[in-house]
Order: structure tokens, then C-alpha cells, then sequence
């Protein structure tokens, strides 16, 4: 498993190599000893999830504050267009965001440290998105930015189909930034 880094400070790829064969494809999706030596610890992760999406669906962006929470991302069945943010006040890279596709043929495993918004648009049929979870989810922690946030001016591949009524009522970049910024 190689270790890519992004653009964004701290937000590491991580490529597998998938084994195809007449029988399909073996993959491994997480490696513990190539977590550490990339800096995270394998044995902090309390919670795997996982979501399931129709074509068009944009599901974020979602962060955490406080303690917030750090997630290893991957799909298992289908491709999507997964976008992480930078809300970390006093990261190099505060306010920037970068796109990775995600999908079930290259198998990426994408590492979202704490204090960064994340969420993703669904490119095929359904698309089955996995997480695993460093902490609990706090819901008094819970901040959303709407995705179709000028400032941060996201260019979704798909026409959007559906979002959540708590999505469409997310706030502003702005508002949260000035809000992460004041303390």
C-alpha cells in the first residue's frame, strides 16, 4: 500500500494495489503497520460506518468541532467524488478543499485528519461509502457548510438529485471560518 500525499496538510491517500483475476479483485483496504508508519495510529479507530447513495446525491459538507474526529474514507461498491475542506484555523492550508474520486475499481483509502468538513457527490448507480471513526460521534459537535457554498464554490461532477433537509439548511463558509477564527 503507497502513501500519497494531498494538497491539503495532513490529508494522505492511500493506494492499495487491487489483485484482479479471473475469480475478480483482491484488495486489501487497510494495512496497520503502514497506518503507523504514515503517522496514524491504527489502534484509535472506535467506530466503522457505512452509508449508501443513489446517483446525484451530495451528502455534506460535515465536520465536527471540539475534539471532532478523524476517518479513514473508502467505497466499496461504486464511485463517488469525495470532498475534504481545511477548518483548522492556523493549518497552511485553512479554507482550501480538494476532490479525490473514490471507487470500487483503484479501492483509494482516503485518511481526513480532525478538524476538517468532509462529504461527496455520488457518480454511479449506488454507491456504498465506508467509514472508520477515531471517536464517538458528540452531536453538540456537529457543523455543516452548504455545498453549494460560494466561497468555497465546489464544482460537483453530476447534477444533484437529492440532499438532506439538514444539508440544505447548512450555513456559510464564511460564518463558520469567522466562527472557528474568533476563539
Amino acid at each position: 500500500m503507497e502513501v500519497l500525499p494531498t494538497r491539503l496538510e495532513g490529508v494522505l491517500l492511500l493506494a492499495p494495489t487491487p489483485h484482479a483475476d479471473d475469480r475478480g479483485v483482491f484488495t486489501r483496504t487497510f494495512d496497520a503497520a503502514t497506518a503507523a508508519e504514515a503517522g496514524i495510529d491504527p489502534a484509535a479507530f472506535v467506530q466503522d460506518s457505512q452509508s449508501r447513495s443513489y446517483r446525484g446525491v451530495v451528502r455534506g459538507l460535515h465536520g465536527r468541532v471540539g475534539d471532532g474526529e478523524a476517518k479513514l474514507v473508502r467505497v466499496a461498491h461504486g464511485a463517488v467524488l469525495d470532498v475534504v475542506v481545511d477548518a483548522r484555523p492556523g493549518s497552511a492550508t485553512f479554507g482550501r478543499w480538494e476532490a479525490f474520486t473514490l471507487d470500487d475499481t483503484d479501492f483509494h483509502v482516503l485518511y481526513v485528519p480532525r478538524g476538517m468538513l468532509h462529504g461527496h457527490q455520488t457518480l454511479t448507480g449506488t454507491a456504498d461509502v465506508c467509514y472508520r471513526i477515531d471517536a464517538e460521534h458528540d452531536p453538540t459537535e456537529d457543523v455543516a457548510v452548504h455545498h453549494l457554498d460560494p466561497d468555497l464554490a465546489v464544482p460537483w461532477p453530476a447534477e444533484i438529485t437529492t440532499v438532506s433537509a439538514r444539508d440544505r439548511a447548512a450555513g456559510s463558509w464564511a460564518d463558520l471560518a469567522a466562527r472557528l477564527t474568533a476563539s
